[in-house]
């Protein structure tokens, strides 16, 4: 079993006289942010002018600077812009400002596990990654709960790592729920892995498939829509809440049967090989390479793909239907309270 560690575990006092700097205030950054001031941390908040994240930082009280600035001020620098941007960040303003007993801190070990960051030997480098999208993260220390976190340490050169990873962990409310120990190799590869075959790519190609099979046998695209789309939450919700078991037990036994008895005729040996290929593409550094260079090229690839999965016609067929049900769009804007500003 992985070690768990919980609030008695953590003690603010190791955050008591750091400046934390967020450099990027989007979903994730925006609710540590927001958590971290309400737990009386001192925060800087570095992000880019001009875009909705920049005005929303200046909505939340903060006073957002550029992350060279960032960096210069604060002792622990915590990176969240998306993963292919965070190497060049820290190339141009992060790295000429570490100066040695700053510390380096991620959400998530891409960059850091790839090779994309080297940080000097000099500095502490460790992950505090919340289990969940930073709207949770900022809703549930809001209801005084907490979304688990990782905890991994890639450098200790202070021998405090730890002792501060959990201390931020707390600030953030990880520690009301639980705080697991890994690794940034583990992390990387599992998230990863979990997003190409399950929860991402697995998914939305599976609800292409089953819709495609229903409108092509001549049923009604809005009926596939229903069965293969719309009720996914249903399913997922109650997965979420008790596990598959739980979920077994909140539909009928006739749905039941159908996923003993047919889901692996699906789900084959060959698909399995297919995710430990998969798997080994992640491993050897293949997918990022594939992943950074495509964003060298300026995304022509994804772009592509991008254009081709909007013009799908489930998604077509969907955007209609949800105008009959207005309250989905409403519950996905809904915006985290703010404690303090």
């Amino acid at each position: 079993m992985k070690k768990i560690y919980y609030d008695q575990d953590a003690d603010l006092n190791h955050l008591k006289g750091k400046k934390v700097a967020i450099v990027g205030y989007g979903i994730q950054g925006r609710g540590q942010g927001l958590n971290l001031r309400d737990s009386g941390v001192d925060v800087i908040i570095s992000q880019r002018p001009g875009g909705k994240n920049y005005e929303m930082a200046i909505e939340d009280g903060f006073k957002p600077v550029s992350a060279k600035e960032a960096a210069e001020q604060a002792d622990i620098i915590q990176i969240l812009t998306q993963d292919h941007l965070q190497a060049e960040i820290y190339e141009k303003d992060i790295a000429p400002q570490l100066k040695p007993g700053k510390s380096l801190l991620f959400s998530h070990g891409f960059n850091i596990h790839f090779g994309y960051i080297k940080p000097p030997k000099t500095v502490d480098v460790f992950m505090i990654a919340p289990k969940g999208p930073g709207a949770l993260v900022r809703s549930q220390f809001v209801e005084g709960g907490g979304v688990p976190c990782l905890v991994a340490i890639h450098q200790d050169v202070s021998k405090t790592a730890l002792n501060v990873g959990l201390a931020y962990a707390k600030a953030i409310g990880g520690t009301r729920a639980g705080v697991i120990e890994t690794s940034f190799r583990e992390e990387t590869e599992t998230d990863l892995f979990g997003e190409q075959s399950v929860l991402c790519g697995g998914l939305s190609e599976l609800i292409r498939a089953g819709f495609e099979t229903l409108v092509n046998a001549g049923y009604a695209p809005e009926m596939a829509y229903f069965e293969c789309l719309h009720e996914v939450k249903l399913i997922t919700d109650a997965v979420f809440a008790g596990g598959i078991s739980g979920m077994h037990r909140r539909v009928s036994d006739t749905a039941e049967y159908g996923d003993y008895t047919r889901g692996k005729r699906l789900i084959t040996a060959e698909t399995r090989k297919e995710m430990q290929k998969i798997l080994k593409e992640i491993q050897t550094g293949a997918f990022a390479k594939e992943w950074m260079e495509e964003n060298k090229k300026g995304r022509p690839n994804y772009n592509k793909m991008r254009k081709e999965c909007d013009e799908h016609p489930v998604e077509k067929v969907g955007a209609k239907l949800r105008e009959m049900m207005p309250w989905i769009s409403a519950s996905l804007e809904k915006k985290p309270k703010v404690l303090s500003k």
